[in-house]
C-alpha cells in the first residue's frame, strides 16, 4: 500500500508540474508574440524630463546629457521590441527542457522513496516490530 501511495503522490506532483509549466508556456508565448505590438511605446521616452522639484538641484550640464541619453535609447528599445517575437521558438524549447528536468527529478524522487520504503519494510515487519532476522543479528 505504501508503494501505491508513493507513486500516487509522485504522479500528482508530476501532473501539477506539467500544468504549471504549461501555464507558464502559454503566458510566455502570449507575452512574446504581443511584444511587437508595443513597439510604439518606446517613443514616450523622448518626453521624459527631470521632475520640477529636481531641476533646481541638478545643474543643466548634468540634465542635458541625461535627456539626450534617453532620446538615444528610443531606437534601441524600439528595435528590441520588434525582435522579441522571433524568440518564441527559444521560449518553447527552454520550457520543454525545464519541464523535462523537473519531471526527471520528480521520477527520481519517486524511485528514491520507493527504495527507502522497500528498505524500511524489509527491516520492519508488518506489525511494526523488528523481524526475527533483525533481532538475531543484534
Amino acid at each position: 500500500m505504501l508503494y501505491a501511495i508513493t507513486w500516487i503522490i509522485v504522479t500528482s506532483l508530476l501532473a501539477l508540474w506539467s500544468l504549471t509549466v504549461w501555464a507558464l508556456h502559454t503566458v510566455a508565448l502570449w507575452v512574446v508574440s504581443n511584444a511587437g505590438a508595443y513597439s510604439g511605446a518606446a517613443t514616450g521616452l523622448e518626453t521624459l524630463r527631470l521632475p520640477q522639484w529636481l531641476t533646481s538641484w541638478v545643474p543643466p550640464e548634468v540634465a542635458q546629457p541625461f535627456t539626450e541619453m534617453l532620446s538615444d535609447l528610443v531606437p534601441l528599445a524600439d528595435s528590441l521590441l520588434h525582435s522579441v517575437p522571433a524568440l518564441a521558438g527559444g521560449v518553447s524549447m527552454g520550457l520543454w527542457v525545464l519541464w523535462a528536468v523537473g519531471a526527471a527529478l520528480l521520477v527520481l524522487m519517486g524511485v528514491v522513496v520507493h527504495g527507502l520504503t522497500a528498505i524500511w519494510r524489509r527491516n520492519v515487519g508488518g506489525s511494526g516490530l523488528p523481524t526475527s532476522r533483525a533481532v538475531m543479528s543484534s
